[in-house]
């Protein structure tokens, strides 16, 4: 996976997806054939089975719901251990956590394959700190920015920070909380805005502009991640 989805429109990252639904399923919200027409969007399966497997693996872990890990390099948010979970979901870029069970995607083609490893109990920021987290930073980001002249040098990210109010739809699962979409939906504007504001256009930058503009932009890039996981991990919805 990329660091940012903007190269997907604006779309949840697989494993969030993959999230919200298990845990609509999981918890009764929706029915079977809803959940496997939501997942047959991008074919997602078990990997050596099918999505109906999928579900079963998630089912037979007993865990309530399902959530959601976004990793990078030096921030494992979202992950518990064990390492080869751990790894496995940082070279994908994103996992998905049921009770003791970890799913990592694999893209082959036309289909996302997800393949079963053991996980461990994890840490994770609350939705209110996560949404805290994430106003603060994109107001302190938007004003150094200004101060680098974004609008010379990247408009798309300038026109971005300029329509905060005009969030991408996502379509969310029945029972997931109306404040975990929207903070879904905020966290990847926010998102894309640093993947837009990071583009060198033919190497036009220095390697000091662009070190300058990257260290810049990763709290924002941190709080944007955070809210997502926030937003599609259930065992910190303000109902949990």
């Amino acid at each position: 996976m990329s660091s940012s989805p903007a190269g997907h429109g604006l779309a949840l990252p697989h494993a969030a997806t993959l999230a919200w639904w298990l845990t609509a399923w999981l918890r009764g919200h929706e029915q079977t054939d809803h959940v496997l027409d939501a997942l047959a969007e991008d074919v997602h399966l078990l990997a050596g089975g099918s999505a109906l497997d999928l579900l079963a693996r998630a089912r037979a872990t007993g865990a309530p719901y399902a959530g959601l890990a976004l990793p990078v390099e030096g921030d494992l948010l979202g992950l518990g251990g064990p390492r080869p979970f751990n790894e496995a979901a940082l070279d994908a870029g994103q996992a998905v956590v049921a009770g003791d069970v970890g799913l990592v995607p694999e893209e082959q083609g036309e289909t996302v394959q997800w393949h079963a490893l053991e996980a461990s109990r994890r840490q994770l920021p609350d939705v209110g700190e996560a949404d805290r987290g994430l106003r603060e930073t994109l107001l302190a980001t938007a004003g150094d920015l200004a101060d680098l002249d974004v609008a010379r040098w990247r408009p798309e990210a300038a026109d971005a920070l300029m329509n905060l109010h005009h969030r991408p739809p996502l379509e969310a699962p029945l029972g997931t909380p109306p404040r975990c979409v929207d903070l879904a939906a905020r966290g990847l504007q926010a998102w894309a805005i640093v993947d837009l504001a990071l583009v060198d256009d033919g190497g036009a930058l220095s390697s000091y502009e662009v070190e300058q503009r990257r260290a810049l932009l990763q709290p924002l890039g941190r709080a944007a991640r955070r809210a997502i996981v926030a937003a599609c991990s259930p065992e910190v919805w303000p109902d949990a």
